[in-house]
């Protein structure tokens, strides 16, 4: 593989500014940053600060692969949430487009199995707006894989009619939530993909994705609950890159494959010593580049 390879500097739990020269000095070459709230919230930034936030991490010869903008919550299954959460999306975007990147990372809510129903045609209704919004940037709102299966969600994204939403394949997510196969999903949303997280994880059993991720009638997402989840639940855990039931031989080969040349952004969530685990993962993946 030839991918550069980046890291959400969140994982490092140490602030922004901070997480920047860790992800310098891990040997990281981007990183994606969460822009939902605090210092990075678009609300919070004006012309002069932005600029600014571009120019240190150009400085530190790093790029921005992505940033987060998932809002939690039940996505945008609730349809009397939408406006707001579709007019702060737009604006991460924004930010997003400034700061040198063209792509958002976000949860929707789980793609519901019944295509006829209320809560479908309304994220439907969301989603369309937000792909042809960002179709007019030149960019991408990221769909986060592993609440429902690959299948589900490429025959969901088919209907938008633009590829403004497309895909950040999570295969961690895949394997400890939905038991779905990474490498086979790889192909399954080929034409979509356009950023992926490297992170790793097994699944201990059986779970109702809906008590992960939550949707109307369930718990709303919550990635402090996920994390704890991930780190001593009874169904899944995440784990250190290569530790974990994703097959990173052929799931890169697939990736390789179908033309993907973006970014391999690290996600570590749990564990007492993130630093460590990244530096791993960053010389886990190097193992692979040609």
């Amino acid at each position: 593989m030839n991918n550069k390879i980046g890291v959400i500097v969140d994982s490092f739990r140490c602030g922004v500014r901070e997480g920047l020269v860790k992800a310098k000095q891990v040997g990281a070459e981007g990183v994606q940053i969460y822009a939902v709230s605090g210092e990075m919230d678009p609300d919070n930034l004006n012309a002069a600060a932005r600029k600014e936030w571009r120019s240190y991490i150009e400085s530190l010869g790093l790029e921005i692969s992505a940033l987060v903008g998932d809002l939690g919550g039940h996505g945008f299954q609730d349809k009397t949430q939408n406006p707001a959460k579709i007019e702060k999306s737009k604006r991460i975007l924004d930010l997003a487009v400034e700061l040198g990147t063209n792509v958002v990372t976000t949860h929707i809510g789980i793609v519901p199995e019944d295509e006829n129903g209320e809560v479908y045609e309304t994220m439907l209704t969301a989603c369309r707006e937000l792909s042809e919004y960002a179709t007019s940037l030149n960019a991408y709102f990221a769909i986060e894989t592993g609440p429902e299966t690959a299948e589900r969600l490429k025959r969901f994204l088919d209907k938008l009619g633009s590829k403004g939403v497309s895909v950040n394949f999570d295969p961690a997510n895949m394997v400890m939530v939905t038991g779905d196969d990474p490498v086979r999903g790889v192909y399954t949303l080929k034409d979509y993909i356009v950023h992926t997280h490297a992170k790793d994880g097994i699944r201990l059993r059986e779970v109702d994705p809906r008590e992960v991720y939550g949707a109307l009638g369930y718990e709303p997402l919550d990635h402090a609950k996920i994390a704890e989840e991930a780190e001593q639940g009874e169904a899944f855990r995440e784990v250190p890159l290569g530790e974990g039931a994703v097959d990173w031989p052929n799931y890169l080969r697939a990736l390789k494959e179908i033309g993907y040349t973006g970014y391999l952004t690290i996600e570590r969530e749990v564990g007492a010593d993130p630093e460590a685990d990244i530096a791993k993962a960053v010389q886990f993946l190097r193992q692979f580049r040609a």
